[in-house]
């Protein structure tokens, strides 16, 4: 502990605002570690920031500040008249990354694509289980297996992918990063050395930055990518500088020790805003905060107890103690700012009393029960020990006993997606491309049971809903079918939905060119740093 302290102080002292190393060193407070480097393996922003947005580039790009797609490693495509085919044009010229521990002999071709998605795809695959305990969680999550009939390469520029079926928010989903566009070369490469868990330790792509070494817990740094195909960027070096607490962040952000953090603590951000050497962005969130019942385990199995214990739950009070006014109260688990959202949709009345009779009426007494507490800061709950030592008061009120549990972030990540998980877990979701599928097909979803389906929860009429308004292509048909399935979802209530928060982004005066993302992405492309 003690050397990757020393060695993350000598880092931030050689990088602080003001006494640079390099005029265009920038340094941000990330509020977590990283799962991996292989963006196709996880679903959290935490490492999609670390990896994805840095690392690599996708067939389609989120236009900065919006969920709109626009060309990426594909300059053009084509979609055939029945929805079926899609044929992606690469953009030429694309170079990857020249490292320390790897020289690409050539350009992206149709081979890196068909790489990077066989592998996720096909279980007979030699690297579909690469890392132990692989599960490709959003591609599986998603029904890709079950979508794709085939991929296939036209020339050595253009890829073809073939669907069973129509599905509306496929371009929207190749842009997310579990659809990231690895080497195959540098794969090769790590195959023949029998080296292969070494890339998701040490990513090369086509992005911005290239990686250069990693201090677990304590800092990433990566290096301007110099022959990018977007162009280079105007900041030379990137530091993440790995800092769990937000108190810790703030103090560093105001030391001029970085030029930006995440997820700051509700209390300080009007001091902030107060501070003439900062500058706060801020946007309501596209996301949701949940505590997820294992509706797989009893009594949790049962709708009544899952609706009794949301009942128990004083959302009102978590908003106030977490947030203090930056967020609003949840009744769906898609936020009010999405299309499709169910206006009619009533949520549970918070009445300790009711609840406490409706937990006698199922046969439940003396229940013991525990409540998983994520140990980083997220922008949907920004202190998850504090809601969860909230919701342990709650639910002593109405008789059950709640053990807080905590583990560290990519463990928890794992253990929380396992089917005979014991208790609730809280947690949530931003939106990764802007499409209700993304909450609600890939959070609540039969294909995503065992992963991002955290309540364990396949209800067949939720299931039909949401599987057919994928393949629809009129907005108002999907939005009617999205609108049922949030009814069920309601009356069945896998969830206790707590709130949708503002997103705030607080960063120093001298950043320039950061957009704040709709998304919740923290990507560094195009900033810099006045001089």
């Amino acid at each position: 502990m003690k050397t990757k302290l020393a060695f993350a102080a000598a880092l931030l002292a050689a990088t602080a605002v003001g006494g640079a190393a390099h005029a265009k060193t920038f340094v941000y407070c990330s509020e977590g570690s990283p799962e991996g480097f292989d963006p196709g393996l996880y679903t959290a922003g935490t490492t999609f920031d670390a990896a994805a947005h840095t690392v690599y580039n996708r067939l389609l790009e989120f236009k900065p500040g919006t969920t709109e797609t626009v060309p990426g490693l594909a300059e053009s495509w084509e979609i055939s008249d029945d929805g079926l085919q899609y044929t992606f044009h690469l953009r030429p010229g694309v170079k990857f990354q020249t490292t320390d521990f790897f020289t690409p002999s050539r350009d992206l071709n149709a081979d890196d694509v068909i790489f990077s998605f066989e592998r996720q795809w096909q279980e007979d695959h030699p690297w579909h289980g690469y890392v132990s305990g692989a599960s490709w969680e959003y591609f599986n999550g998603m029904g890709m297996p079950d979508l794709i009939e085939s991929i296939e390469k036209v020339d050595d520029m253009t890829v073809r992918f073939t669907l069973k079926r129509r599905e509306a928010p496929f371009l929207a989903n190749l842009a997310m990063p579990f659809a990231s566009i690895v080497s195959k070369e540098y794969a090769d490469q790590l195959e023949a050395d029998g080296n292969m868990q070494t890339l998701n330790q040490q990513p090369l792509g086509t992005g911005p930055f290239e990686f250069v070494a990693y201090q677990p817990d304590a800092v990433i740094r990566y290096r301007s990518h110099e022959d990018y195909w977007n162009g280079q960027q105007p900041i030379d070096d990137l530091v993440f500088a790995i800092t769990p607490d937000a108190s810790v962040r703030y103090q560093k952000l105001q030391a001029g020790e970085c030029h930006l953090m995440p997820y700051p603590n509700a209390a300080d951000v009007e001091s902030m805003k107060a501070n003439p050497d900062l500058t706060v962005m801020e946007q309501e969130g596209l996301n949701v905060a949940y505590l997820a019942y294992n509706s797989q385990q009893p009594p949790f199995d049962n709708p009544q107890v899952r609706k009794a214990l949301n009942m128990a739950i004083n959302e009102e009070a978590i908003i106030e103690a977490v947030f203090q006014g930056l967020a609003t109260p949840a009744k769906n688990p898609i936020p009010p700012t999405m299309w499709s959202y169910n206006e009619e949709i009533e949520d549970e009345p918070y009445d300790p009393e009711a609840a406490r009779q409706m937990l006698e009426e199922a046969g439940v007494t003396d229940l013991s029960m525990k409540v998983w507490a994520m140990p980083v800061s997220r922008p949907y709950m920004l202190n998850a020990r504090r809601a969860a030592e909230l919701i342990q008061s709650d639910f002593a009120e109405v008789g059950v006993d709640v053990e807080i549990v905590t583990y560290e972030w990519a463990e928890y990540l794992d253990r929380s997606k396992e089917v005979d998980r014991d208790g609730a877990v809280l947690l949530g979701w931003t939106g990764d491309n802007g499409d209700p599928d993304n909450f609600l097909h890939t959070l609540l979803g039969c294909d995503a049971v065992g992963g991002n389906n955290r309540a364990q929860w396949c209800n067949e009429e939720f299931d039909t809903l949401v599987v057919e308004a994928k393949q629809l292509t009129e907005q108002e048909e999907r939005a009617e079918l999205y609108r049922q399935a949030q009814e069920v979802f309601k009356r069945e209530a896998p969830w206790a939905t707590l709130d949708h928060s503002i997103s705030v982004v607080p960063m120093r005066k001298e950043v320039q060119g950061f957009v704040q993302s709709p998304l919740g992405d923290f990507a560094f492309e195009g900033v810099d740093l006045a001089e």
